[in-house]
């Protein structure tokens, strides 16, 4: 797999966390692009404009994450918008994305982390905000505040998850999944991304509700591997009204689910 990383100078935990993978040998064909504005409104990323993109698989945007709580973060998300379009890409529309390098890094983040005895929370977050790109793509990102993207030992964990992707292969025993509830940071989609067989790709959460067939039509679609189960937690999905409403759309898209509750860690 041809992978690239994509970065903003106007970032710190960017540039942070690539200065880190400089640091480690990072192999000189893989593409680290810089770039002048905001990652979530660059929606030119393509060959066109970056020559060094063509032929690339996945991309990865080394990116801060930004929350009023100044949570101590290490997380993943792939971009789009469920609805809105308030900070970057475009309105119900998502980006590529594969389930199983989510999983993979995800993963490895979390082992990443554990053998640097982290004291940063690991979470997956909802699919949001821009850029819209064709590669398929995903965000990993230092969270909350200016201390934590100047933060250089948290910055190293995520910079040798990317490298890792350097010896990504395909895991023939998982199951490409969507995953639909729950808050904006997955609590309960964490347990299956580390513990299980399924491997999510997009995550639209609870405040994206009331599911419609176009926003499941977009998450599946925008996955390149085959969807093959949506995973739901069930009390994560509002009222009973609006889980009658998920249980609808999901029966009539005739795709497997289970709720996060049957799945074992």
């Amino acid at each position: 797999m041809r992978f690239a990383v994509v970065f903003s100078r106007k970032d710190i935990a960017g540039i942070n966390i690539v200065e880190q993978l400089k640091g480690m040998g990072f192999l000189p064909q893989v593409p680290v692009i810089e770039l002048k504005k905001e990652t979530i409104f660059s929606d030119d990323l393509n060959s066109e404009n970056y020559p060094e993109l063509k032929n690339i698989n996945f991309l990865v945007f080394a990116s801060k994450h930004s929350s009023k709580e100044s949570r101590k973060t290490l997380s993943l998300h792939a971009p789009g918008n469920w609805r809105g379009a308030d900070y970057g890409g475009v309105p119900g529309k998502v980006c590529k994305t594969s389930a199983f390098i989510m999983k993979y890094l995800f993963q490895e983040l979390a082992k990443n982390a554990q053998e640097s005895e982290s004291d940063y929370e690991l979470t997956l977050e909802a699919t949001h905000h821009g850029p819209l790109i064709e590669i398929p793509c995903c965000f990993i990102e230092l969270g909350s505040s200016e201390e934590q993207w100047s933060d250089k030992n948290a910055a190293k964990i995520i910079a040798k998850t990317i490298l890792s992707l350097q010896n990504y292969k395909k895991n023939k025993d998982w199951i490409p999944a969507i995953s639909i509830g729950g808050p904006h940071y997955l609590p309960n989609f964490n347990k299956v991304q580390l513990n299980s067989n399924y491997a999510i790709s997009h995550a639209i959460p609870e405040y994206a509700l009331p599911l419609t067939p176009s926003m499941l039509e977009e998450a599946e679609r925008k996955t390149i591997e085959h969807v093959q189960s949506i995973i739901i937690d069930w009390k994560g999905c509002g009222k009973s009204e609006e889980r009658g409403k998920v249980f609808e759309v999901i029966k009539r898209a005739g795709i497997d689910f289970k709720r996060t509750s049957e799945i074992k860690d």
